[in-house]
């Protein structure tokens, strides 16, 4: 076919080529080209300039995270000017990890590694690509000026020796990538072994904890973990133990989820009715009683009043949890537990030991590993039995593989149709009529609709994932979005790249075939070969892949102008009745999705690599947009969003093993140009050695990933490279406490939250302060209900919340009561409650609940930053905000009074 082809003596070979260049088809692929390129750019560009404006006017948007951090996690200020922001991404790493922390710090060196990968590869595969390809082409087709000038940019007109260079790239490619990682890698532990050694990790009590997991009947207790820990012969260090104890019988986190669901609902019930003050709807509202109360009386519609059925629900919900609270105690024990030791190092050297072991004999067979941070933990699957776990995953792996099966038809027909919409007209004759009469104007919607179907496919995907790794077992939240990561990425790489382009170009080619007729396409088949006519279609598809990594700018822009929050928070206020809650969140820093962004750049950068060779120029484009991310995403991570739960950057080898596999694809990628082109299409004897220089890659890059494991891996895990086995302190650890204190703090610390939780209260907005006596008060003569915590005609009006004393922790030695208010609220531990005001009028409404009432001036997220239920959702355990354990100022000091906050008894 080559050596006809360069003769010009095969008319079948040129009308080949004729067919997959069709002048017709490429004016389309050039218009939605140029089209995702303006649409991409110009309304990046307009985005950024409305954010550069809008940023020194909207703190509340633009920079919540700067608002309400504490002294130590604050970001500099930034002057007001519209491009004051750009000072934000000249801060050096050190003083990062200080403001923002180590996963947000790992994450912007990861992007930055990418963008240098690409910057160089980008010099150099467009620089040896390009000439190769234009010149080879040129001397090999004949009519080499009708084609586009994008597919003159691949190899797909090019044949022969000229390929070597395609070999060279590839070890380039390959050589430029395993070095950015080697930096990066030993700048990484670095961070790492100094986060080890970092006064919020030495201060913590989870850093020198171990989690103990599928504890043997026998050993559940106290006394039976310090044996299991011993039994390791990794120290002769005792430490502080707890058992975990069973919530589950009483169904007290269900309990506590359906309480806080209620008290939003009565929330948004009470924000409608009392919108205007003034003027009352003339009916109170109705809702549909929940199931689980089939004794309610309803109307006709099977409806309550809703303000009075939700009210006395709180009521009674709160008194189950109280007596729930109440009955657990040491006696039913949990297949879980915790070992604190004085030293890091001590800790850190058991769980070395143990992870090292093979034999699980001498721990009975318990898991023994650092514990993570207890808002961290996934709590429901600490119990979870190995054979369930096994059954689960199971079961949700295979889920997941059924819902990738799935994905491939819809994605097959995207891929088929949207990618080119030559391809519709083949099987739609009136389209086909307009497609050629307006070519215009269908590539640039070709250019803009196929890329923002094929990302708003997917969009729900994560939420998915999520929550069947979540059923499938994972012990904390960090380690389950480890898992998101890998399986999304996973699936974008089968479903959106492999089927969507496998298909794309099979499809293209059939399309070649079909719009042929009686043009001798069937001599043209027969001249090719499968690999050739797949290869061929992969650079006809690289250009929907251009327009993909151009609309990613787009996104990127959308993000650091915060468009959509900015659009819902404007829409929300004005017409949907907000409560004082959701007001107060919307003005809450963003929980950043690093499993979302990080499986978004790591697709991006295999899409990049895969067609590096198949269309050159994506490479710059590739570089261009994660360039522009690392200047966003520095700003965002400051500003605007926060790390919800910190895990240190135990991403990092995650993500090095996805871009070590995107570079092998790479390769099988270059080694089918090469085969098709430079072998395949000549005396494959004679340039088969092409195919043979490219055999050694995969073995240098498995090398490349030993050497990592063996020298890096066990370092970034632990606090040292090879943790001894000590009988002494180690590490001095900063304000360590000793004796029973340690066990207490242990037993609060590492206690299931719903033991120690605190129930939230109804807001209400202050306008309607003086109508909550009347309106609330009719749910004093509700339904009585059969079943419920009372017995016989005792109402629940009369139980003593105040006396109500839930349990805060547990231990074998003691059970450890929470300290409750004269008002009968329970206090959060490690000091304060974490409220706003207590100060203000104070009326019994409905005895055994409370109302707070917001003024408008405290609407802000930063006046309620220390109240547990905004702490915990908003910054994990506080770090971002000060943890209350931290503070050495009085709580009125520390910004969590307020005197504009009244709580109403009710």
């Amino acid at each position: 076919m080559a050596r006809r082809a360069r003769s010009g003596g095969s008319s079948s070979t040129d009308e080949f080529l004729n067919l997959i260049a069709d002048p017709f088809n490429t004016q389309v692929q050039a218009n939605s080209i140029y089209a995702a390129l303006i649409w991409s750019f110009a309304v990046s560009a307009g985005l950024f300039v409305v954010f550069c404006f809008l940023r020194p006017r909207f703190g509340h948007i633009y920079a919540p995270r700067a608002k309400s951090a504490d002294e130590k996690h604050a970001p500099q200020r930034l002057e007001r000017q519209p491009l004051g922001w750009i000072r934000a991404i000249t801060v050096k790493e050190p003083e990062l990890v200080d403001k923002i922390g180590l996963d947000a710090v790992v994450f912007l060196r990861f992007l930055r590694m990418i963008r240098n990968i690409f910057i160089v590869v980008t010099i150099f595969g467009c620089a040896v690509i390009i000439p190769i390809n234009l010149v080879g082409g040129h001397q090999v087709y004949k009519q080499y000026s009708n084609i586009a000038t994008l597919l003159k940019l691949t190899p797909q007109y090019i044949f022969g020796e000229k390929f070597w260079a395609f070999v060279a790239c590839a070890y380039v490619f390959e050589a430029v990538i395993c070095f950015f990682i080697w930096w990066n890698y030993r700048a990484v532990l670095r961070l790492r072994q100094a986060y080890f050694r970092s006064w919020d990790y030495t201060s913590s009590l989870h850093s020198r904890t171990l989690l103990l997991r599928h504890i043997p009947a026998g050993a559940q207790t106290d006394t039976g973990i310090a044996e299991i820990v011993s039994a390791s012969d990794a120290t002769d260090q005792l430490p502080r133990t707890a058992i975990g104890r069973n919530v589950r019988r009483w169904g007290l986190p269900e309990l506590i989820e359906e309480h806080d669901e209620a008290v939003r609902k009565l929330e948004k019930y009470l924000a409608k009715y009392l919108a205007d003050p003034n003027h009352l709807p003339e009916k109170r509202p109705l809702c549909k009683p929940s199931k689980k109360d089939k004794d309610v009386q309803t109307d006709a519609n099977g409806k309550v009043d809703a303000i009075d059925y939700l009210t006395h629900r709180i009521r009674e919900l709160k008194a189950q949890i109280y007596d729930a609270r109440e009955s657990i105690d040491k006696r039913d024990p949990e297949s879980y537990g915790f070992a604190s030791f004085h030293s890091i190092e001590t800790a850190h050297a058991v769980a070395y030991v143990n992870e090292k072991s093979s034999s699980k004999k001498a721990r009975q067979g318990v898991s023994i590993a650092l514990a993570p941070k207890p808002h961290d933990i996934l709590w429901q699957n600490l119990p979870m039995t190995r054979a369930t776990r096994r059954n689960r995953l199971f079961w949700d792996s295979l889920w997941m593989s059924l819902l990738t099966a799935v994905f491939v038809i819809p994605n097959i027909l995207t891929s088929v149709f949207l990618s080119d919409f030559s391809h519709l007209g083949l099987v739609w004759s009136s389209f086909q009529k307009n497609l050629e009469a307006h070519p215009t104007g269908w590539g640039i919607a070709q250019g803009i609709i196929a890329p923002a179907v094929q990302t708003l496919f997917y969009i729900a995907l994560p939420a998915i994932f999520r929550r069947l790794l979540t059923h499938s077992g994972d012990a904390s939240r960090t380690s389950r979005e480890r898992h998101l990561t890998s399986r999304l990425y996973a699936f974008f790489v089968f479903n959106n790249l492999v089927i969507f382009s496998i298909f794309a170009s099979a499809w293209r080619y059939a399309a070649a075939v079909i719009g042929s007729k009686d043009k001798g396409v069937w001599d043209a088949l027969k001249e090719g070969h499968p690999f050739t006519q797949l290869m061929i279609g992969l650079c006809n598809v690289s250009t929907y892949w251009l327009t993909w990594q151009m609309q990613h700018n787009l996104s990127a822009a959308t993000d650091l102008s915060q468009l959509w929050p900015l659009v819902l928070n404007t829409f929300k206020k004005r017409y949907m009745h907000p409560t004082p809650r959701e007001l107060i969140e919307l003005t809450a820093p963003q929980k950043f999705e690093y499993a979302d962004y990080y499986n978004n750049f790591l697709f991006a950068a295999t899409v990049g690599l895969c067609f590096a060779t198949l269309q050159p120029i994506i490479l710059p484009i590739t570089a261009f947009y994660l360039g522009v991310e690392v200047w966003f995403k520095t700003y965002m991570l400051q500003y605007i969003c926060f790390t919800k739960t910190e895990s240190g950057g135990a991403f990092w080898r995650m993500l090095v093993n996805r871009l070590l596999f995107a570079i092998l694809l790479s390769n099988a990628v270059i080694a089918l140009v090469v085969g098709a082109q430079g072998v395949g299409s000549q005396n494959a004897v004679h340039n088969g050695g092409m195919l043979y220089a490219m055999i050694p890659l995969p073995f240098l890059l498995a090398g490349f990933k030993w050497y990592l494991i063996k020298y890096f891996d066990s370092k970034m895990g632990y606090i040292s490279p090879n943790p001894a086995l000590t009988g002494t302190d180690g590490m001095a650890t900063r304000g360590t406490p000793s004796g029973e204190k340690t066990s207490s703090r242990l037993a609060v610390k590492f206690g299931h939250p719903a033991l120690y939780k605190e129930l939230i209260t109804p807001m209400v907005h202050a306008k309607s302060q003086h109508l909550l006596a009347e309106v609330l008060s009719m749910s004093t003569t509700t339904q009585k209900r059969k079943g419920s915590v009372t017995e016989g005609n005792e109402e629940i009006d009369d139980i003593d919340f105040a006396a109500s004393r839930p349990v805060l922790a547990y231990s074998e030695s003691a059970i450890y009561m929470s300290p409750l208010k004269q008002d009968g609220r329970l206090a959060v531990p490690g000091g304060g409650d974490g409220s706003a005001s207590e100060s203000g009028s104070t009326a019994a409404l409905v005895p055994g609940m409370e109302v707070e009432t917001v003024s408008e001036s405290d609407m802000d997220f930063e006046r309620w930053k220390g109240k547990s239920e905004f702490r915990d959702e908003f910054g994990g355990d506080g770090e971002v905000f000060g943890r209350a354990e931290d503070a050495d100022t009085p709580a009125l000091e520390r910004g969590e009074d307020s005197d504009q906050t009244t709580r109403f008894r009710m």
